[in-house]
């Protein structure tokens, strides 16, 4: 099964270079992602609303229907209803299959997609998925220069999108296609967080990563109310706990904020492209520090993120964020060059008494002082510290750094805080690093038990914190293994004596020969 499951990914992943070979040196890579993950979501979403009026209409008797053969007037008739179900409606002749089917000998291409993208949004409009539609092909810009010079340039690269994504195997609707779209959209958002340094690691969390936050987040839970990420990017860390719980376990689903308006977009097709209905998911566009957007939702059961490390913020110079009542509680606000712990306090907020958070962190945060040492003082005297575990370096797309996951709770059953030193837990990928799943389980289950373990774990009373000025460095409390070489200074002073003893010996024979030559000449 997991042979035949690698084998279609790798197909899968053939096919997008394929596309990206055809397109090459047309469109760089960051606007080819866009062309290629908005084509795969046109055709996915047109698979998906085919699939579910045919299951309807197969299952009332008519065997032999298919949507995409019924004329538009016929289709018009369902509008309604559809857009009530599944958030929104595409006429038969839009349908991804029929545009692509008349796209080599259709001049206007580019007007046709567009025409139809907007109809799609326009669906939407005024119902209780509007804002999960709008804008969602904004990032699809079919008059692009990018695309070519002249109109007829763009529709040959347009037809080639079509084409590429239409030939990819991603399996019947019913077989469960959404991993393999899923997959798709993973795949390139590796490719291109990897080539693009910065820039990619900042919204970009490596699977492996995730997949170990969201496992520290859920604990032993097999169900929870609403998981809630403040910073999402992307969405890779909402989605995973979808992925491990199973969405029907999250009972009332996703939250999350975005203040990138590209990638609050590819959020939002991330939802739909992992068959979450847009009543599960709540992804809001802004900036979550000074406009958080779901007063109306809070608390979350688990909240997971990876925030951007030590960004500017507004601060102090803001006055009215310091009676905040996220960031009031420790009398001081983060530093207005060094959000970091604004997340946390955010985060820390919004986390219901009996959830848990998981955030990736910048290391410094652990030891400046500051307003960021008082932030510490603050959440180690309430007790809101669980974990703090050191990641390896280079885990991440762009950036070599270290990272650390702060682990917060607001119902600990004890005031210690568990510190571990991870940074071993790895695997080696040409130049960077990576979690195998292993190492993802070797890391919970030192969670999980609690347990000093030599030079790895170390459970620090509230008390030795304290002593250590509030330092939450895990180095600081795991102490580190020395792989020096021992030497014994006996053994040591006895191989000296004795490479002295000879090297006495083998003067004396040097002299003794060096006289007998001079014997000889005086002869």
């Amino acid at each position: 099964m997991d042979n035949t499951k690698e084998l279609q990914r790798q197909e899968l992943h053939n096919a997008i270079w394929k596309i990206a070979n055809d397109l090459r040196g047309a469109v760089d890579g960051w606007d080819f992602k866009q062309y290629v993950l908005g084509t795969l979501f046109y055709r996915y979403i047109s698979e998906n609303i085919t699939a579910y009026i045919n299951k309807g209409e197969r299952k009332a008797g008519n065997t032999d229907f298919d949507y995409a053969r019924m004329s538009d007037e016929e289709a018009e008739e369902a509008r309604e209803d559809l857009v009530e179900e599944k958030g929104f409606f595409i006429l038969p002749s839009e349908l991804f299959c029929n545009v692509r089917t008349k796209a080599k000998n259709n001049p206007n291409l580019n007007e046709t997609l567009e025409k139809t993208f907007n109809h799609i949004e326009d669906s939407a409009k005024g119902t209780g998925s509007e804002d999960d539609f709008k804008g969602l092909f904004d990032d699809y810009d079919v008059n692009s220069n990018k695309l070519g010079g002249t109109v007829e340039e763009r529709n040959k690269r347009l037809l080639a999108l079509l084409n590429g994504v239409g030939d990819m195997n991603l399996g019947d609707f019913q077989d469960n296609t959404i991993d393999a779209f899923g997959d798709a959209y993973e795949f390139l958002m590796t490719m291109y967080a990897s080539n693009a340094g910065k820039s990619g690691g900042e919204f970009f969390t490596p699977q492996e990563v995730s997949r170990l936050l969201t496992l520290l987040a859920l604990g032993d839970k097999k169900q929870v109310n609403k998981v809630y990420d403040p910073a999402c990017g992307s969405g890779s860390l909402l989605l995973q706990a979808a992925k491990i719980l199973g969405p029907e376990n999250i009972k009332i689903g996703f939250f999350g904020q975005e203040v990138n308006i590209t990638t609050y977009n590819l959020c939002r097709i991330n939802m739909f492209l992992h068959d979450i209905n847009y009543n599960n998911f709540d992804i809001a566009y802004g900036d979550t520090l000074v406009n958080p957007l779901h007063w109306d939702d809070e608390p979350f059961d688990v909240i997971v993120s990876n925030p951007p490390y030590s960004i500017k913020w507004e601060g102090d110079d803001n006055v009215t964020l310091i009676n905040d009542e996220r960031f009031s509680p420790a009398g001081v606000l983060a530093p207005k060059s060094k959000a970091d712990f604004a997340f946390i306090m955010h985060s820390l907020s919004w986390l219901s008494s009996t959830g848990t958070a998981a955030i990736v962190c910048f290391p410094g945060i652990f030891y400046r002082g500051g307003a960021e040492k008082k932030i510490r003082q603050y959440l180690v005297d309430n007790n809101f510290i669980d974990c703090v575990i050191q990641m390896p370096d280079n885990l991440f797309f762009g950036t070599s750094i270290a990272t650390c996951i702060m682990v917060l709770k607001k119902n600990k059953k004890d005031n210690s805080i568990l510190f571990i030193d991870a940074s071993k837990e790895c695997v080696k990928v040409t130049n960077s690093n990576k979690l195998s799943e292993n190492n993802i389980q070797n890391v919970f289950k030192m969670f999980a038990d609690r347990k000093d373990i030599q030079h790895v774990t170390k459970l620090t009373s509230y008390e030795e914190v304290k002593e250590n000025d509030y330092n939450l460095s895990v180095s600081t409390y795991v102490e580190q293994e020395d792989t020096r070489e021992k030497i014994d200074i006996k053994v040591l002073n006895q191989q000296i004596k004795e490479i002295v003893a000879r090297e006495n010996e083998l003067r004396a024979s040097i002299d003794k020969i060096i006289a007998e030559i001079e014997g000889d000449t005086d002869e």
